[in-house]
């Protein structure tokens, strides 16, 4: 055999699992298509559209600074001046993968990769055609952006996430489909930078996976900043015009609307990149492009594992994908890994204000049969968010009366993307709410909002 373990892809699955296999001194090799390592979240995803949402967050203190007693000139937007910074950023972090690579012993091998089975992966890169063989296999090919039937992205009116990040431009108005992370991120990016954005959800509210209170804020603070958001409602027909795009579209109500808008952003889910990949030449079944796995991320195919976007059943996020890659390398190591635990993978979405969770929303424990006690605290009560001119939102803190497990933590407001992560560990750790009352807060911080939530379980918050 060539390899230990041979890694399809290089995202935040498959170059992770790399390192880690790296680290446990195998030897690995990873291949990937594209010029560069990183994969979609590097590139066309995660990194590049968090950096857009730092700078319109840079925007708009600066827009209300003057309240502050900070004086400035007239404030303009270069898009693209903020393109080149954003490559920048991307470069600088793929070249840095390279880097672990090498200081891990991974080898890059550049090409498209097609699994043969039995262990063989055929390579077809710049150099022509071999194949490789290794123990164990790894399938990390990642997503694509979803795409409506009859529709093409183009690099001037329809987008997806990777045409959306090259304009130079800032649009008198965008459309977007689909309300969850990615279109609510766009959307509040592009009404920073001063277009009129409406967003389109078919479902009864807007990031439909997290508790219904935060959906019902996310929706009240968009609307305030003067966002269009449209629930329950189907985009019907979509045309080019010469000023841009129309759309008619039917709300609950039942009647036709129409809208025309310069630019539409298409942010209705991704799909597994799954398709000619060489599933068929192994007894891996694949469905609507999915790939079955254990708890070890193992597939049908004896020795072929498979983490990330196209696992079905688990949230395509790349800190999933990461976590899959270590179980998966961690098993082939014989290091006996522990499982994940899904319902303590955190969400995150960087639109403003933030939103972030883990674990069980209040309808979800109530179905599982909790006897459910709720703590919610408003940041218009911590210090630090009025600080930071954030008064919006709140922590919402989901816990069982009886034994005061914590079952859920969710958030909106000021950073809450970082604050998760100690109600990640809480969880992970088993900690009570007795636990989190008398874990001491550092004031004046927004971790504070945190202990005032769950002493609102006991109706024992202090600030609020």
């Amino acid at each position: 055999m060539d390899y230990d373990v041979l890694i399809l892809g290089s995202g935040p699955g498959g170059y992770v699992a790399a390192i880690r296999a790296g680290q446990y001194g195998l030897k690995v090799g990873c291949i990937e298509k594209d010029p560069k390592l990183g994969g979609t979240c590097l590139h066309v995803g995660c990194v590049p559209t968090k950096a857009y949402l730092h700078w319109a967050e840079l925007y708009d203190n600066f827009r209300e600074s003057e309240k502050f007693g900070i004086s400035h000139g007239e404030l303009k937007i270069d898009m693209g001046k903020m393109r080149e910074e954003k490559q920048k950023i991307v470069d600088k972090h793929a070249g840095g993968i390279g880097m672990l690579f090498k200081k891990n012993k991974v080898e890059h091998i550049a090409g498209y990769g097609k699994l043969l089975g039995g262990g063989k992966i055929e390579v077809d890169g710049p150099k022509g055609k071999k194949t490789l063989s290794a123990k164990n296999i790894i399938i990390a090919s990642g997503s694509r952006a979803r795409m409506l039937p009859g529709l093409e992205p183009d690099a001037d009116k329809i987008l997806t996430n990777i045409e959306i990040l090259e304009n130079t431009t800032v649009p008198k108005s965008l459309a977007v489909i689909g309300g969850g992370a990615v279109g609510m991120e766009f959307a509040s990016v592009y009404d920073s930078f001063g277009a009129k954005c409406t967003v389109f959800e078919m479902l009864p509210r807007v990031l439909p996976p997290e508790d219904e209170d935060v959906s019902k804020e996310i929706k009240k603070i968009f609307e305030k900043r003067g966002i269009d958001i449209h629930v329950d409602t189907k985009v019907e027909k979509i045309e080019k015009t010469k000023k841009g795009v129309k759309l008619t579209f039917q709300g609950p109500d039942g009647k036709a609307q129409t809208l025309e808008v310069e630019k539409l952003l298409v942010a209705v889910g991704r799909a597994p990149n799954t398709e000619n990949i060489g599933l068929e030449n192994t007894k891996i079944k694949a469905d609507r492009g999915f790939i079955k796995t254990d708890e070890f991320m193992r597939t049908a195919e004896p020795n072929v594992y498979a983490i990330g976007d196209i696992v079905a059943g688990t949230p395509q996020l790349a800190h999933t994908a990461s976590m899959e890659g270590i179980v998966a390398v961690a098993h082939i190591a014989g290091k006996n890994p522990q499982p994940i635990n899904y319902l303590l993978n955190p969400n995150a979405t960087y639109c403003e204000p933030q939103v972030a969770s883990v674990g069980l929303t209040e309808k979800k424990a109530k179905e599982a049969g909790y006897d459910v006690k709720i703590g919610k605290f408003p940041f218009a009560g911590n210090s630090k968010a009025s600080i930071l001119g954030a008064h919006g939102g709140f922590i919402k803190v989901v816990t069982d009366a009886k034994y005061g497990e914590i079952l859920g933590v969710h958030m909106i407001g000021p950073l809450v993307t970082e604050l998760i992560a100690e109600a990640v560990v809480a969880m992970q750790a088993e900690a009570t709410v007795e636990t989190m009352q008398q874990a001491i807060h550092a004031h004046p911080t927004l971790p504070e909002a945190m202990q005032d939530a769950f002493n609102a379980v006991d109706g024992m918050q202090i600030n609020g």
